[in-house]
């Protein structure tokens, strides 16, 4: 059988795509609705990220499906209509096949840029990276995403019912080849090869879709809720409720840290945070200084679980909404620490910094590291897995501070 269509058969690239693509779009809906609909918590956690995993990855492979099929529908003639007679019929079948042309792709793509957008949740097990080009990361995109993947799913999901209610119709009622045709490719009936012309759909259908299309894109922004737009990097002076008394103020910088979850690395950020820095550049051997840095946790943000880390299982900004490092800034030869306290959810452990400092005339900029245990702070105590949230957390800190 040719791979090509003619005026009154499919061919068996046509037909592959079809079946192919709806086994992966009928396989990755219920992945995501049961994934959606287990909880965090650290029973179910590990499970929920594996099903999500299968759906994103499962996306990704329906969205280079829809892609290539939309291109084999454009290139090729489509099939005469059994019942050409049946003009609205025939197009309200073209245009919600164009509804799930779009939705193959759309969907996906929509999904698969709210999580290039964000660090978190469940990575794709393609081998080709977690990020998109040209996709930043940003919470106010991946809101927008996100909104767009929540509706038109449901666009897909009305497309395919009305998709099985259609081929059922014909079926049952009909008693025609429409369902024949796909599955095994047989010729219209009672219509010569030499009879049939090539039919390539009008524009009507496609119209149509896109007016259904670009309603429901107003209604995913309308959907959108504002977000603060402000960068990671936001002033340090935004959580000051005091005046600082340090012969140091701190400018600018940010305050980040790193965990793996479900062996992939996720990145946050604090957007509120603020240093009081006393510190002397002539002292070269011991104590030169102190730095009392306090924390919003509240202003935490760790892409896709935001929310989840705000909890009580992990940072429970209710109960404790700030942290606090106080220490000593401390010279030597083998460079600058910052050695001290560091309360944080109720717990305070000995921790020591080192960084690196670089001052120009009256600016100084400054960069650190350090690994912290969470389960010292009685962080995710109930996920003893490793392997689903990893131990270590990264803690990195740069700023750029001006003598005062």
């Amino acid at each position: 059988m040719s791979l090509t269509n003619t005026p009154t058969r499919f061919g068996s690239l046509a037909r592959a795509f079809h079946w192919l693509t709806a086994l992966v779009i009928l396989t990755a809906i219920p992945l995501g609705l049961i994934a959606n609909g287990l909880s965090t918590g650290p029973d179910s956690i590990a499970l929920k990220a594996q099903l999500f995993s299968y759906h994103k990855t499962l996306g990704v492979a329906a969205f280079v499906l829809g892609a290539l099929r939309i291109l084999w529908a454009l290139l090729q003639p489509r099939p005469v209509p059994l019942h050409p007679e049946r003009r609205l019929e025939t197009t309200l079948a073209e245009m919600v096949h164009w509804l799930l042309y779009l939705s193959l792709v759309i969907v996906p793509l929509s999904g698969w840029v709210h999580h290039a957008a964000v660090d978190g949740f469940a990575p794709i097990l393609w081998p080709f990276g977690q990020g998109l080009p040209f996709v930043p990361k940003s919470e106010s995109l991946a809101a927008l995403a996100a909104a767009t993947h929540w509706l038109f799913t449901k666009v897909m999901a009305a497309a395919i019912l009305l998709h099985i209610l259609g081929t059922i119709k014909h079926h049952v009622i009909d008693k025609d080849a429409t369902l024949r045709r796909m599955a095994r490719g047989v010729v219209a009936p009672a219509m010569a090869p030499s009879m049939a012309k090539p039919h390539r759909g009008g524009i009507v259908p496609l119209a149509l879709a896109l007016v259904i299309y670009a309603a429901g894109a107003a209604m995913a922004v309308n959907m959108t809720p504002a977000l603060d737009t402000a960068p990671a990097t936001a002033s340090a002076e935004a959580a000051q409720t005091a005046a600082p008394i340090g012969n140091w103020q701190v400018e600018s910088g940010a305050l980040g840290f790193s965990v793996i979850q479900m062996g992939a690395p996720v990145s946050g950020s604090f957007a509120n945070w603020s240093a009081d820095i006393t510190f002397d550049d002539t002292i070269t051997e011991g104590v030169a200084g102190r730095v009392v840095v306090d924390v919003d946790l509240t202003s935490v943000s760790l892409g896709s679980v935001t929310d989840q880390v705000k909890g009580p299982e992990f940072f429970d900004v209710a109960t404790h909404p700030t942290a606090r490092f106080a220490a000593d800034l401390l010279a030597g030869p083998e460079g600058y620490r910052a050695q001290g306290e560091l309360q944080l959810r109720g717990s305070a452990r000995a921790v020591t910094l080192p960084f690196t400092l670089q001052i120009t005339d009256d600016t100084a900029m400054m960069t650190g590291q350090l690994t912290l245990d969470r389960r010292d702070f009685g962080i995710g105590a109930g996920y003893g897995d490793e392997a689903t949230v990893g131990y270590a957390v990264e803690v990195s800190v740069n700023l750029s501070a001006a003598r005062k």
